[in-house]
């Protein structure tokens, strides 16, 4: 039998010292030379770093922000080898949907916390469908979330551990709903224990389907859409060959600079959202400053990069049994890391269960910060048809 979980009001309080060792550190920041080539074409605009490092030192206040992200219910507890961090709130009617909301990366739980007051109180905000009690866990190394010190955490081993705490919340059977790497811990929720399973609604692709003998042939569409998304792994994901091969070695360097830090992960918000080149566009400064702070003051960016090598190195390809019979919800937003770079739904069918296909018109990789509404009545809408 289980050992129950022991569960504890957390919140969080980030040290005085840890501020003004920031302030200091982004004071003495020792900047390159400026890039030759066009602003943002060989990394992150100088620039424009330089102005939000600035405004980091001296117009951020992390405090107000810590008191907004308190009002919400944090809790931690251990699940295996690790204390994990979570918020949990209930449906403001008191009969909600169990609803577990995983993150990705370059992200922390802060960017699913706008669909909170959507989903626990869709009424109140002109959503007609059912409620839900929303439970939204940092992912093992991720801010205020441990990482085990060992190797082979995988998305899958996470998955396990989010059963567990939904169990331990008292549910037996809820949804799942995840992007990024939070789209695959949802997906093997769902391969490892579907009768647990309502539905799985996810805003994006993270595992891939078996293609290996037995399969149909590719269709024109997902030849299309593969080549598309082999350029993409060709001009821009380096990152992710660093992280999967030396993260510790990366580590150092971001670890140690704020600028280093902030470069990195803005980058990313940059390219992979919907942002038209203008990442302020679609996400305030301080919500960006938001999530950087959070990996700056928790020191889990090597920690949260171990997710590359661990899920390459220790995760198995899935096979032809390997498929989803869970009811799935896909919302597709098509400027997810360059234009028209989604997936065909046949590309998802060899996977999933796909009951519900919703192409969006706006929107990239960080949907649920950048069209939280959208992505709210998309899940509410979801699991209302089920």
């Amino acid at each position: 039998m289980t050992e129950p979980l022991r569960i504890e009001p957390y919140e969080l309080d980030v040290g005085d010292d840890v501020l003004d060792d920031l302030r200091d550190r982004i004071g003495r920041t020792r900047w390159p030379a400026e890039s030759p080539a066009e602003p943002w074409k060989q990394g992150t605009d100088l620039t424009y770093l330089r102005d939000v490092l600035a405004y980091w030192a001296d117009g951020f206040d992390w405090r107000a922000r810590e008191r907004e992200l308190n009002r919400f219910a944090h809790f931690r507890t251990e699940i295996d080898d690790a204390r994990i961090h979570f918020v949990h709130e209930r449906a403001r009617n008191g009969d909600g949907i169990p609803l577990i909301l995983t993150h990705g990366w370059p992200s922390t739980f802060v960017e699913l916390l706008p669909l909170v007051p959507l989903l626990t109180d869709p009424g109140a905000h002109g959503i007609d469908g059912p409620a839900f009690d929303v439970v939204i866990p940092s992912l093992p190394g991720y801010g205020f979330s441990e990482r085990p010190t060992r190797t082979g955490v995988t998305t899958r081993e996470t998955a396990a551990r989010w059963h567990r705490l939904m169990r331990g919340l008292g549910y037996q059977r809820y949804g799942a709903h995840g992007s990024d790497f939070g789209a695959s811990v949802s997906t093997y929720m769902t391969l490892d224990d579907p009768t647990s399973m309502i539905g799985l609604h996810l805003n994006n692709l993270d595992n891939d389907p078996y293609t290996g003998p037995g399969s149909r042939p590719l269709s024109d569409a997902e030849q299309a859409y593969l080549a598309r998304y082999q350029w993409w792994r060709d001009v821009d994901r380096g990152y992710g060959a660093i992280q999967s091969t030396r993260p510790q070695t990366l580590a150092y360097g971001l670890n140690d600079s704020p600028a280093g830090l902030a470069a990195w992960i803005l980058e990313k918000w940059r390219g992979w959202g919907d942002t038209s080149g203008d990442i302020e566009s679609s996400f305030d400064r301080d919500s960006l400053l938001t999530t950087v702070t959070i990996y700056w003051a928790t020191q889990t960016i090597g920690p949260s990069m171990r997710d590359y090598v661990d899920s390459r190195w220790y995760l198995e390809p899935l096979g032809p049994d390997d498929i989803v019979t869970v009811p799935t919800g896909i919302a597709v937003f098509a400027n997810q890391y360059v234009d028209d770079e989604s997936p065909p739904r046949e590309w998802a069918e060899r996977l999933y269960n796909v009951v519900r296909w919703t192409p969006m018109a706006s929107g990239g990789h960080f949907a649920s910060a950048e069209e939280p509404d959208v992505v709210a009545r998309d899940i509410a809408a979801f699991f209302a048809d089920l």
